[in-house]
């Protein structure tokens, strides 16, 4: 049994890079795009292609380094690097209660570290232009729409993590991929409502760069991403627990089955 000192660090080092190189991504794709116009006025959106081509960079590189992570850490710590995985996992008895809040910090504290080692490592246009990939609404977008965009993306996300990765009926060797490649395919199509963060640390850490290094002041935003993505995550442990449970047969069908 590997420590629980050990996994936590192993859950600090897996959102840091979570963090730096998807959070990253979104802030060099504004950097980028400073100063350009997009090519015509259907593609507004975040970078320079406006439209899904620029959430699609995004999201691979969320997803690709989930994939490594998974292969990297998720035999020491199970890579949850997200407190709503955590939570959901705890709720459905799937990881114990007392290691909840230690696998929490952990993952806020990798995040922190991610954005400021970010902004050390490009400078302060990673702030003052790329606001560090921090996540937010987009126009037109309400709060509630936005809770709802990611709940619906992690309830998602949960449970492919719950089939292909916790159930011991997966196919197995496979779950980095399939995990990863989800994460990708939601932050592609739902980026442009509230940035698709789909994880409270992911948020965290940007938030706090930004506040600390003089940037945007987004924290009113905060409980988008930490409602949408919990509810979403519990939701989906508990439907996948339902829908996959094998059925108690009764005496009569124990003896129709053997005819």
């Amino acid at each position: 049994m590997i420590s629980l000192k050990k996994r936590f660090l192993a859950e600090i080092i897996g959102t840091f890079f979570l963090v730096y190189i998807g959070a990253g991504a979104a802030a060099i794709t504004l950097m980028i795009s400073d100063g350009s116009t997009t090519p015509n006025a259907f593609n507004i959106g975040i970078g320079f292609l406006g439209g899904l081509a620029d959430w699609l960079a995004i999201g691979l590189a969320f997803g690709l380094t989930i994939i490594v992570l998974i292969y990297a850490i998720g035999h020491i710590s199970g890579c949850h690097i997200n407190p709503a995985v955590t939570i959901a996992l705890w709720a459905t008895k799937k990881f114990p209660g007392n290691e909840v809040i230690p696998y929490i910090i952990a993952q806020l504290i990798g995040a922190a570290l991610a954005s400021f080692l970010f902004a050390a490592t490009v400078g302060i246009n990673a702030v003052t232009v790329g606001g560090l990939g921090a996540t937010a609404p987009f126009e037109g977008i309400s709060y509630y729409q936005a809770i709802l965009a990611e709940l619906i993306g992690t309830f998602l996300l949960m449970l492919v993590i719950m089939g292909a990765g916790v159930d011991k009926r997966a196919f197995p060797g496979f779950s980095g991929i399939a995990i990863g490649f989800t994460v990708a395919a939601v932050i592609t199509t739902t980026g442009n409502i509230a940035g698709a963060s789909l994880n409270p640390a992911r948020t965290f850490g940007p938030y706090l760069g930004d506040l600390v290094l003089a940037g945007n002041n987004l924290w009113n935003y905060f409980p988008i991403y930490v409602i949408g993505p919990i509810v979403g995550a519990v939701l989906a442990a508990f439907v996948y627990e339902y829908i996959s449970s094998e059925e108690k047969l009764v005496p009569r069908d124990i003896a129709r089955e053997r005819k």
